[in-house]
């Protein structure tokens, strides 16, 4: 299949890697594969994003947070309800191990492979049905893109979403980019 894929998807592929990387992820997902199309910044679907106002930096942001959302204000309120106080647990045991003794650790880099999770792959293959929906020979972004909002819902649709674009305005901008063929 990537055989069929020009430069620019690609290059997009190989983008959506480095971002999982860059954001110390352990896998690639459609998010990331967003992040490629927008960090390549050529082909159909990158224009069709710039079309409707989703830039590169906003949608890294959002990314970025995504699987961090944790509140410590409720994990407090929760110990407190049976009588641990967490402020009192963190100052024995930063007096113990340290400062920052109960922080979470960031993940450690990864290098080499970071496998592309379910969803990715099939983002992937629905990029080649779009394509051969399409009589196209090539596979582009804009196919690909096209696979990352037919695989919908996920974390990159959800991107889209909190970035104030729907999936759906998303298609009908890819379709105008993309060169028509005769049937």
């Amino acid at each position: 299949m990537f055989e069929r894929f020009t430069k620019g998807a690609r290059a997009a592929v190989v983008m959506a890697q480095e971002e999982a990387r860059a954001l110390r992820h352990d896998h690639v997902g459609t998010e990331h594969v967003l992040l490629g199309i927008l960090a390549i910044d050529r082909g159909p679907a990158a224009a069709a994003l710039t079309s409707l106002g989703v830039a590169f930096e906003p949608a890294r942001v959002y990314v970025a947070g995504l699987g961090h959302e944790h509140d410590n204000a409720l994990d407090a309120d929760a110990l407190a309800t049976v009588g641990i106080d967490l402020a009192e647990v963190r100052r024995a045991a930063e007096e113990s191990f340290g400062p920052g003794a109960l922080d979470r650790p960031t993940k450690p880099f990864q290098a080499g492979h970071i496998p592309f999770d379910p969803a990715a792959k099939k983002t992937l293959e629905l990029a080649l049905r779009e394509a051969v929906h399409r009589k196209d020979t090539e596979i582009n972004d804009g196919h690909i893109l096209l696979g990352v909002i037919r695989a919908e819902p996920n974390p990159a649709t959800a991107t889209l979403r909190a970035l104030g674009v729907e999936p759906d305005a998303v298609r009908e901008a890819v379709e105008r980019e993309m060169p028509h063929r005769a049937a």
